[in-house]
């Protein structure tokens, strides 16, 4: 691993996209800065964080052959790593909320931005940038975030906070393209958040609805089941869970 350290930094997904551009970045390098100024999230939305209290970092790994539409792999991975590495640490009720949002207890205590970049028919590269709340305890007019002190009363290392997530997130995007998508789907959706629960969804107009979380399609799309249709697809900017 390659770690690049920074004071403070527009956002380091764009820091590690510039430097893709320009220079033959080795693989597995990780850009953590202590102030991000205009780091987002999904959709454009913000992300909030603290100097001193929270992680706020991205991470640029190759791959060999996997191909494009299975894209959707990278994004399962790391959020099932980053659950795997916040276990480690007793963090408490893990889930994910559709696609890649990080809750514990029900509360959103971590989010994922993946930019990839293809060549052909394959992903050639993905910056991955990752937001995680460590000993916040402090979300003004944020009612759905906490962190990881919030959630278990502890005080967390950052170091060792980073040091888990990369390891794990390295360990188990190596050789991706040779793994089982069913398996991974699989342990994905069982790890989604309401799953098989009735729950209320918004489109962009405002129409709410319920509907069901059936489980994802091979490209990502959520799967639900409502009052017009056993089975729909939507994709992210169609539709959010309210909750």
């Amino acid at each position: 691993m390659n770690l690049i350290k920074l004071s403070a930094i527009d956002s380091t997904n764009s820091y590690l996209k510039q430097l893709a551009k320009e220079t033959l970045l080795q693989d597995e390098t990780v850009v953590l800065t202590k102030h991000q100024l205009s780091g987002r999230g999904q959709m454009g939305n913000s992300w909030l964080s603290r100097q001193g209290q929270s992680l706020t970092f991205s991470i640029f790994k190759t791959f060999e052959k996997l191909q494009i539409e299975r894209q959707f792999m990278i994004s399962m991975t790391v959020s099932l790593a980053i659950i795997e590495a916040l276990k480690s640490l007793d963090i408490p009720k893990m889930a994910i909320k559709w696609p890649n949002d990080i809750l514990s207890a029900n509360k959103k205590i971590g989010g994922i931005l993946i930019e990839n970049v293809l060549e052909d028919s394959f992903v050639k590269y993905s910056i991955i940038g990752i937001g995680l709340n460590v000993n916040e305890t402090d979300f003004p007019n944020l009612p759905q975030a906490s962190s990881l002190k919030l959630e278990t009363g502890k005080n967390f290392q950052l170091e060792e906070v980073l040091d888990r997530i990369v390891k794990s997130v390295f360990n188990n995007l190596n050789n991706l393209s040779a793994k089982n998508f069913s398996e991974m789907k699989w342990l994905y959706e069982n790890n989604l958040f309401r799953k098989e629960m009735v729950s209320v969804f918004e489109t962009p107009e405002g129409l709410r609805f319920n509907g069901i979380i059936k489980g994802v399609s091979d490209i990502g799309e959520l799967l639900l089941e409502t009052e017009i249709a056993p089975s729909q697809k939507f994709q992210l900017k169609e539709i959010k869970l309210i909750y």
